[in-house]
């Protein structure tokens, strides 16, 4: 079996009953090619040409077409923003800049506009490059939605969007620096200028005379929501000299204007002024959706607006265009800071002590502003960051309980009921010279019946010992969102679980009594770094601990997917605590899983 076949079928195939009866013969066939074929030797992107050689009928020679039914397929991903570049990818193609296979071309490109990556497949299939069975697996385990260096680009998107820009001035400066005449393409966003690095990397090709710099903006005037005002042009010509504007959306003129300035000296900027809708997709007629659980993070509006109402303190709130991801809007007056991360958390540092300051930021938001968090938890008093927490987006270990929990003067929550948040707050009014990190979990569940919010340290039993003070043959421990999924994965077992929400919990002496008692104790958590909840356990208490952990990055993948690959389902959490209530050896060596 072969690496394309092993990565692309089974998604493929799970897409199947979501295809048109055309899509799905064709499918099949280049599924059959690639199990029976031999498309190694070469990059991923080599593997899929020989495929669709071989399988040389397409579905449709229209790209905009074919992204829309990608997203058709997928049910999400960013539509509007890959038909807002759409134009400048067709250039590019044009123009011999995206790469295929032979290396050439008349320049460098680098893509930092990382959501657009589904246009360049769409631009590859029609033009006979792709097949069309990866393409049904976007967001599926397949394709990923952001740029990736398997699949053609230079870079692969991690965290910082600004990261692509700054990628670009460092060829541009290695070329200058070799000697050779060679111009480097950035593709960027209007709102990806936003972002500390881009700034930084723009002045910097500015005062290291760079000339072989070429900037590419799609400027749609919108990051996530509408952005405060239009592209600075006139900063962007003062950093990189010639600039032209053209309608984003005539190929022809965009072709025509990128033409020109890869042939004319010196740096230059091309803005795109294109059109932007809905940030994320939405399918066409969907019905509304059912009553039932919404993703928690997205109720962080409503939970602070009762904090608010309750106390009468005066709350600032910051966010870098992720209003939506945490329901900010109609509950509590916010302030955007458009992608721009670290401004985000800087702009607490100057406030009056007794004013809650709000950061609602993200994983990938963070990491680029780690100097500056460090600054604001050293210095900022009643500073509440809400750490948004996803497993579908774009990989690495971005956790705020590992990370942030590492940070000077911090405490890290991760509260799966409005009454654990709420005593989240309640804690920080008590100690406000200790910044809170609540992890934000952005998936929709049903809370357990009970919550940790009596005492927000320390934890609760959400299936009690049957005697507390008798011998255990087993015991698990949970920290924040692994508590829900094992709750429900223990339903029908009893092994007494206790759930805590902080990261570091300070456990009481009867909690502690039941642990010591225990035989064997199973800590389950959805983290993605080494030494976490379970090993403290263990090294404090000298407790016989195992450990059921992530132990690697969270992969690029939904989140259905996502709790498979990690053990965390449901089904695969209650093989393991049925083996654990089981298991009766004595003396069992405690394990790491």
């Amino acid at each position: 079996m072969n690496d394309l076949y092993e990565r692309f079928a089974g998604p493929a195939r799970d897409a199947l009953p979501r295809l048109t009866a055309a899509e799905r013969a064709v499918v099949l066939r280049e599924l059959d090619e690639l199990e029976r074929g031999d498309h190694g030797g070469g990059s991923l992107l080599d593997g899929l040409r020989k495929v669709a050689a071989q399988v040389p009928e397409r579905l449709s020679t229209n790209s905009a077409e074919v992204l829309l039914r990608m997203h058709e397929i997928a049910g999400s991903g960013n539509l509007q923003s890959n038909l807002s570049s759409l134009s400048l990818v067709r250039a590019c193609f044009a123009l011999g800049l995206v790469d295929d296979g032979d290396g050439g071309g008349p320049a460098e490109l680098v893509v930092g506009r990382g959501h657009i990556a589904p246009a360049f497949y769409a631009e590859h299939y029609v033009r006979g490059a792709l097949p069309f069975a990866p393409l049904a697996t976007l967001h599926q385990d397949g394709l990923t939605g952001v740029v990736h260096r398997d699949l053609g680009f230079r870079n692969t998107m991690r965290y910082s969007l600004g990261v692509g820009v700054a990628q670009a001035v460092s060829l541009a400066w290695e070329l200058t620096r070799r000697g050779e005449d060679r111009k480097v393409v950035c593709l960027a966003g209007d709102g990806e200028l936003h972002e500390g690095a881009a700034f930084e990397a723009l002045r910097f090709a500015h005062d290291a005379g760079l000339t072989n710099l070429v900037l590419v903006v799609d400027a749609n005037a919108k990051g996530i929501e509408p952005l405060a005002k239009p592209v600075n042009t006139g900063y962007l010509s003062a950093y990189l000299g010639r600039l032209m504007e053209v309608d984003g959306c005539d190929d022809w003129a965009v072709e025509a204007a990128l033409g020109a300035l890869l042939t004319l000296p010196g740096p230059a900027v091309l803005v795109c002024r294109t059109r932007k809708g809905d940030h994320s997709f939405k399918p066409a007629g969907a019905a509304a959706a059912a009553p039932g659980p919404v993703s928690f993070a997205s109720t962080a509006g409503r939970m602070l607006a009762a904090h608010q109402e309750r106390t009468g303190r005066e709350m600032a709130v910051f966010t870098p265009d992720m209003a939506a991801r945490f329901g900010l809007r109609g509950h509590v007056p916010y302030t955007n800071t458009g992608l721009a991360e670290t401004l985000t958390v800087g702009m607490t540092l100057s406030l009056p002590d007794d004013t809650t300051k709000v950061v609602a930021t993200d994983a990938m938001y963070y990491m680029d502003s780690l100097s500056m968090l460090t600054e604001a938890t050293t210095s900022v008093r009643n500073l509440l960051v809400l750490a948004g927490r996803s497993w579908g987006a774009w990989g690495g270990a971005h956790n705020a309980t590992n990370l942030l929990g590492l940070l000077l003067h911090t405490r890290v929550y991760e509260p799966v009921t409005a009454a654990e948040f709420a005593a989240c707050l309640d804690r920080l009014s008590r100690d406000p010279a200790t910044t809170h990190v609540v992890s934000m979990v952005d998936a929709k569940f049903t809370p357990p019946a009970r919550d940790c919010a009596a005492d927000i340290d320390a934890g609760v039993w959400l299936t009690p010992p049957g005697d507390a003070t008798a011998a255990q043959d087993a015991v698990v421990v949970t920290f924040g969102y692994a508590g829900v999924l094992v709750d429900e994965a223990n339903r029908d077992l009893g092994v007494p679980h206790l759930h805590c929400a902080a990261f570091d919990p300070r456990l009481g002496p009867a909690d502690l009594g039941v642990l010591s008692r225990a035989r064997r104790i199973l800590s389950v958590e959805y983290n993605g770094a080494e030494g976490g909840f379970g090993e403290r356990l263990r090294s404090e208490h000298l407790l016989p601990v195992e450990v059921h952990a992530v132990r690697r990055d969270i992969a690029n993948r939904v989140h259905q997917r996502q709790l498979p690959l990690h053990g965390m389902s449901v089904g695969m959490l209650r093989e393991r605590l049925a083996a654990l209530r089981e298991s009766r050896e004595a003396g069992h060596a405690p394990a790491h899983a």
